[in-house]
C-alpha cells in the first residue's frame, strides 16, 4: 500500500493566473462602453471625478451577443483571473476608466453569463477605487444593484 497525492501532468493548463491583462482588450471594452480610453493629465483628476458621478454615465450599451464585437465575446477568461491580477492593472487606469470596467463586468455577468459570483472583476475594482479615496457613490452603487442579481458585488463577501 502506498500513500501519497496526485498531482495532474498539466497544472498550468487549469492555472489561469498564468494569463497577462491584454491593455488593448480593455481598451477595446472602454470603447464599447463609450468611456474615453486616452490616459487623463492632472486637470482632468477632477472631471474624472465627475465623469462618475454623472447620471449620463450611467448609459451603457446592451450587452447583446450578436451585437457585441468577436474579441469581446471571447474574452469571458477576463472575469476568472485573480484579484492581485485587477488590483494591479487597475492602478494603470483612471477612475472613470475602472467605472466603464466595472459597468462592462457588471453587464456582462447578468447578460452574457460571465463567470462572477465572490470572484467578479468588479469586486478588486470597486476596492482599487477605495483605495484611491475616490469609492463608488450612492448613484454608482444603485446602478450596479440594478444590473445584477450577484450578491457580492461591488464590495465582495463580507
Amino acid at each position: 500500500m502506498s500513500v501519497g497525492a496526485w498531482e495532474p501532468a498539466n497544472q498550468a493548463s487549469n492555472d489561469q493566473s498564468g494569463q497577462q491583462i491584454d491593455r488593448a482588450l480593455l481598451e477595446q471594452i472602454l470603447e464599447f462602453m463609450e468611456c474615453p480610453t486616452a490616459p487623463a493629465t492632472d486637470s482632468q483628476e477632477a472631471s474624472d471625478l465627475q465623469y462618475a458621478a454623472d447620471p449620463t454615465a450611467m448609459h451603457a450599451p446592451a450587452l447583446d451577443p450578436t451585437t457585441l464585437p468577436a474579441s469581446l465575446q471571447s474574452a469571458h477568461w477576463l472575469a476568472g483571473l485573480p484579484t492581485s491580477q485587477w488590483l494591479q492593472e487597475a492602478s494603470h487606469w483612471q477612475p472613470q476608466q475602472i467605472w466603464g470596467l466595472i459597468r462592462f463586468f457588471t453587464l456582462a455577468e447578468s447578460s452574457l453569463d460571465w463567470p462572477g459570483g465572490a470572484e467578479s472583476p468588479v469586486i478588486p475594482l470597486a476596492k482599487s477605487l477605495r483605495q484611491r479615496k475616490s469609492p463608488l457613490n450612492k448613484a454608482q452603487l444603485m446602478w450596479i444593484r440594478e444590473h445584477t442579481d450577484n450578491r457580492y458585488l461591488p464590495y465582495g463577501p463580507l
